[in-house]
């Protein structure tokens, strides 16, 4: 997998780690090897900049997916065929919105933006939470790839 850190936030994150998640998340998911993924990290001012550009919404998030080429859940793991190599997209996180939340949440910043990484790239292929019964699949996907993560990430 070519996965590829740009922190432009000028908070410290451990990018060795998301890496590390991403290139698990994908494996995971069955996306080949040759596949490509940027992960940007932003101050909460481009953050919002983005938010309010592409969403429409005002002020912050935490994590946001940019798609490049299409794929589907389904063609990812389908063990019958191998999916050709892609540009997956970008997954733009905010450590400074992600550690209030870690803080809200009762855990830490690392963790929440481990499980921001993993929701963006899980939009990059295809998954959405708008209707209940996506929300309870992407979301139960989510849970399955970060306890998996727990398993067998390198330890501190």
């Amino acid at each position: 997998m070519s996965i590829e850190v740009a922190n432009e936030s000028g908070t410290e994150i451990d990018e060795g780690t998301l890496v590390a998640l991403a290139g698990h998340v994908l494996g995971r998911m069955g996306i080949n090897p040759l596949a490509e993924l940027s992960i940007l990290v932003v101050d909460e001012a481009a953050m919002t900049a983005l938010h309010e550009q592409w969403m429409g919404e005002p002020g912050p998030t935490d994590v946001l997916a940019f798609p490049m080429d299409e794929l589907r859940p389904h063609q990812a793991r389908s063990e019958e065929t191998s999916p050709d190599p892609a540009l997956l997209g970008d997954v733009v996180l905010c450590p400074v919105v992600a550690a209030k939340q870690a803080a809200e949440a009762g855990h830490s910043a690392q963790a929440e933006l481990e499980m921001l990484c993993t929701h963006g790239i899980l939009h990059l292929l295809g998954y959405d939470h708008a209707e209940p019964e996506e929300h309870a699949e992407m979301f139960g996907l989510q849970g399955e790839l970060l306890e998996s993560w727990r398993e067998v990430r390198p330890k501190p």
